[in-house]
């Protein structure tokens, strides 16, 4: 498959994913969710990638659903979004269900499937300059690509409900102030930000970090004994693992602990 709308660069224990149709804000269109779940799946195989980055280029870190490309569809629009969606929650939930923790590097604004993009990743880094909006509800759309999941587990049931009904523009510190990122830096200072993130959580144990995503994903789901009951068994077995063995034996002797997973 021709690569059109991402590259994908693995470096130092870390795969950068860069959206990079610019001139069209990086739009969520069938080729843009076939490279993301294919690009999604490489991430979640290959033994060389510790972490994930996932940015844009331009303007934009994503502006969600192409409505030029929705609108050219006619009659077989809701088949055309069948299959689209299918593809960009299969990568979604690829992100979420992979050892390596994900990490947005959000370059621009943010909006539609372009903020439900954003949000389904473990970490997010912003520049000053970016905006943040649902945006579905102003096409006459509802949710998607997760926000129905996340959005109010990050910033509360109001606040959902406002950023849905309401569709309002967030600047960055606002976004940071209302949790939907971690971080917010100077536009030319992002990826330094985010790399520097990246390769700290790269020499970490990976099976450790995808044991913490799965429990906090099912903490937000299951019922509190299902939750306690998930959290025994996994330390039990991460404990005894020779990463837990390491990384107790590093904490008592004062020392950087050596991860072999």
């Amino acid at each position: 498959m021709s690569k059109q709308h991402m590259t994908l660069e693995v470096s130092n224990g870390v795969g950068v994913i860069t959206l990079c149709r610019p001139d069209e804000g990086n739009p969520v269109v069938h080729g843009m969710v076939e490279e993301l779940i294919e690009n999604a799946i490489i991430c979640d195989e290959a033994p060389a990638i510790k972490a994930v980055v996932l940015t844009g280029t331009g303007r934009m870190f994503c502006v969600g659903g192409g409505l030029k490309d929705f609108a050219e569809q006619g009659d077989n629009i809701s088949s055309h979004l069948k299959l689209v969606t299918q593809l960009f929650h299969g990568a979604i939930s690829k992100f979420n269900r992979m050892a390596p923790p994900v990490i947005a590097a959000i370059n621009g604004t943010a909006a539609g499937g372009g903020l439900s993009l954003a949000l389904c990743t473990d970490l997010a880094v912003s520049v000053e300059s970016a905006k943040f909006t649902m945006a579905y509800t102003n096409a006459g759309l509802p949710l998607d690509g997760s926000a129905s999941f996340y959005l109010a587990r990050v910033v509360g049931m109001r606040r959902a409900k406002e950023m849905s009904l309401l569709n309002t523009v967030l600047t960055a510190q606002q976004a940071l102030d209302w949790g939907l990122v971690n971080k917010v830096v100077p536009d030319e200072e992002l990826m330094d930000a985010t790399m520097e993130m990246a390769h700290k959580l790269a020499q970490g144990s990976t099976k450790a970090y995808g044991e913490a995503k799965r429990l906090i994903l099912a903490g937000a789901t299951e019922g509190l004994e299902a939750a306690m009951e998930l959290e025994s068994r996994s330390i039990s077995e991460l404990a005894g693992g020779e990463d837990g063995r390491e990384g107790v034996a590093a904490f008592l002797e004062k020392r950087k602990p050596l991860f072999k997973h």
